[in-house]
């Protein structure tokens, strides 16, 4: 039932898309100096944007999910970009979970889950999933990239939220720009510092 409504989602946001993108592509074959026509073509252009968030967040995206085993190959077809945490209960996954729940509200063009690794034998073989945390960096429903433990992020739990960002980029499962609702730059200078820095002392529960 779930994934019959998610292709129900995506044919009508995909029709929706479909026609505003034909409107302003007439639009943009109009005198570039009819400032009627530029007015007309940017509201399109807002309206086309924010369908595309709409279709995101029914979808998901913009919050940090659990999804099970069975879930994960649907998860990846409905959404184009993804980054899955292969986590158990130990304290670099609750490092790596604090920067996903953070990454999931500023790039809400790419869904954020988490996978018990424990939970998903099948699927950790399949992918080859051995030392946790494991992100796997999922681009139109194929795994592009794996982002193993911390040694890409100085080998230590410290690393900032834009660290992980800037790696995470380089595979192009998200936009350095943000096409989210918060802008990355506001939250950079929070983001610089370390979970560990900010979080001394509590202690999570999930």
């Amino acid at each position: 039932r779930p994934q019959i409504l998610e292709k129900q989602v995506l044919s009508a946001a995909k029709a929706v898309e479909d026609k505003l993108d034909e409107q302003i592509a007439a639009l943009e074959r109009l005198d570039p100096d009819d400032i009627e026509a530029l007015r007309e073509r940017r509201i399109l252009q807002m309206r086309r944007a924010a369908e595309r968030r709409a279709k995101w967040r029914a979808l998901g995206h913009g919050e940090y999910t659990e999804v099970p085993e069975k879930e994960f190959f649907s998860a990846a077809k409905a959404s184009e970009r993804m980054v899955c945490h292969f986590y158990r209960d130990n304290w670099p996954c609750k490092v790596m979970d604090k920067h996903m729940s953070i990454l999931a509200k500023q790039h809400v063009e790419t869904r954020f889950i988490k996978v018990h690794a424990e939970k998903a034998p099948f699927l950790t073989e399949k992918l080859r999933v051995v030392v946790l945390p494991t992100l796997a960096l999922v681009k139109n429903a194929k795994v592009e990239d794996y982002v193993v433990g911390f040694d890409e992020l100085g080998g230590k739990d410290d690393f900032s939220t834009e660290d992980l960002e800037e790696r995470i980029a380089k595979a192009q499962v998200i936009f350095l720009d943000g096409e989210g609702p918060a802008n990355p730059s506001k939250q950079a200078a929070a983001s610089k510092r370390s979970v560990r820095q900010s979080d001394t002392g509590n202690s999570d529960s999930d």
